[in-house]
């Protein structure tokens, strides 16, 4: 099979773990190959970021009054309210269910684009740690890439942001100590995030107990045009 056939059953498969179509035991291998395949979980996350936009575009669209009152006196009084509802879900889901048809079907028009706008290169004095940072403004996502070295062991990275007149850091998250790590910065402080400084910090398992760096700061960053 060719590099390309590879790359379609994969995306395939991933559109299918997204929209839980796969069986328990295709689950199971799917998610023990998510563990390890770091290209994997980038098809995952970009699927589900293809299809949180889809939830704003499609209006809900009841079905008519009509059919509801048909339904429910088909059914027996003292199960009426129960089993009206479990009917009223399957006829909501089929809605559901004929909007993501139309997604996979005409799925480019849903698509947001997905390529780091700004990046910043965090980097310690003798570059024994480095880290690349990038921001995707459709989904208010940093995308961090550990190039080299890691946290002292027992300790975790954490991300700040420095936003330009704040009076003190915000916490963006916590670092994965290898690999990729994807951070949703928050609607409000998302606009910050451009002008502002980055830096990461030496901290506890679990983060800064009180909001501000307790430990050593090993690296800042400001943000530039790709």
């Amino acid at each position: 099979m060719s590099e390309f056939e590879d790359a379609y059953d994969d995306d395939a498969l991933v559109a299918e773990y997204v929209l839980h179509l796969l069986d328990d035991a295709e689950r199971q291998a799917f998610e023990a190959r998510l563990a390890t395949d770091r290209d994997l979980r980038t098809l995952v996350y970009e699927w589900e970021a293809r299809l949180v936009p889809l939830a704003d575009d499609v209006a809900e669209v009841p079905p008519p009054a009509s059919a509801r009152a048909r339904l429910l006196s088909a059914i027996e009084e003292k199960t009426a309210s129960y089993r009206a509802s479990v009917i009223w879900s399957w006829i909501v889901g089929g809605v559901a269910a004929a909007g993501v048809l139309a997604f996979l079907l005409f799925g480019d028009a849903f698509r947001p684009d997905l390529t780091p706008a700004f990046q910043a290169e965090l980097a310690s004095d003798d570059r024994s740690l480095v880290i690349l940072a990038g921001v995707i403004p459709s989904t208010h996502e940093i995308v961090i890439d550990r190039i080299a070295g890691g946290p002292p062991e027992g300790r975790i990275h954490e991300l700040w942001l420095i936003a330009e007149g704040a009076d003190a850091p915000i916490s963006l998250g916590l670092l994965d100590s290898e690999g990729t790590t994807r951070i949703r910065v928050p609607d409000e402080i998302a606009p910050g995030v451009r002008t502002g400084t980055i830096a990461i910090s030496e901290e506890p398992p679990g983060g800064s107990p009180i909001g501000v760096p307790t430990g050593p700061v090993v690296a800042t960053a400001q943000f530039t045009d790709v």
